[in-house]
């Protein structure tokens, strides 16, 4: 299992926005998604993690009640209907509710040209970064309580897709259209926003981080000259899934370190 960039936010530097409330964070047992997982159970959440594999699970479940969390973990590949809902169902029956939801499973299945991407290819990156956000929340809105929330992971690559990941970069232009959409039509009860990361080494980004020449080019356009990390982006989440964010719904918090600036 990766090192998560910086997950040692300590418990006593932070308040207990989450008290209470029960967060289900999707891929979230490495990487971006197990830091947030990390940051709302330090708040008070009990959150439920998830990911396509049960040693990845178990290692993530250990992790989390050693730092004193109260962690349900199952095995959910977001793109198997049964197991989406098993996720959903087995939340309702042990904790009666859901405040959050966190939409973080993605994929980049190909680093083609748009126009050279062979269709299975294309349908893997809507089906992962699109429509299975659509579809979890669809078996979650009826247990959602007044005042939840809901955060979409989406990417700073969603305002400029680059060359190799173009079309992961439209997948995630998408989440952005997906939040004012969504805001609109589950308000005034249920809050949307999303979160779109920087550069984060990740095993998922490491194709572009273990790459000297990409990462010094990244780090010559980031205005703070350095990347981001995990905690940076949980930092985000928990800000906007809480009730500091309560007059806040169908926005976009770039976390970049500038580089929207010169988008």
């Amino acid at each position: 299992m990766e090192n998560n960039n910086n997950n040692n936010t300590s418990s006593s530097k932070i308040g207990r926005r989450f008290e209470g409330k029960v967060a289900v964070i999707t891929a979230s047992t490495q990487g971006i998604g197990f830091s947030i997982a990390h940051r709302l159970g330090l708040e008070g959440a009990s959150v439920v993690i998830s990911s396509r594999r049960q040693r990845n699970v178990d290692e993530a479940v250990e992790k989390l009640k050693a730092q004193g969390i109260d962690v349900l973990g199952l095995v959910c590949h977001v793109s198997n209907q049964q197991q989406r809902r098993n996720l959903i169902q087995q939340t309702v029956q042990k904790y009666g509710k859901i405040d959050v939801v966190v939409s973080n499973a993605a994929a980049n299945p190909s680093v083609d040209a748009i126009l050279d991407s062979q269709e299975s290819a294309l349908d893997k990156l809507w089906e992962i970064n699109v429509k299975t956000s659509i579809l979890l929340l669809q078996d979650a809105s009826p247990y959602l309580t007044k005042g939840s929330s809901i955060v979409f992971i989406s990417s700073i690559s969603a305002y400029q897709p680059p060359s190799g990941m173009a079309m992961y970069g439209v997948t995630k232009t998408a989440l952005l259209g997906l939040t004012k959409a969504l805001a609109t039509e589950m308000a005034p009860h249920t809050r949307v926003n999303c979160v779109a990361p920087g550069t984060v080494p990740t095993h998922f980004a490491s194709f572009i981080t273990d790459n000297d020449t990409i990462r010094d080019s990244i780090l010559g356009k980031t205005p703070l000259k350095r990347l981001g990390t995990t905690d940076d982006m949980a930092a985000a989440t928990a800000f906007l899934a809480s009730d500091d964010a309560s007059y806040i719904t169908g926005e976009t918090i770039v976390v970049a370190g500038g580089m929207s600036a010169r988008l």
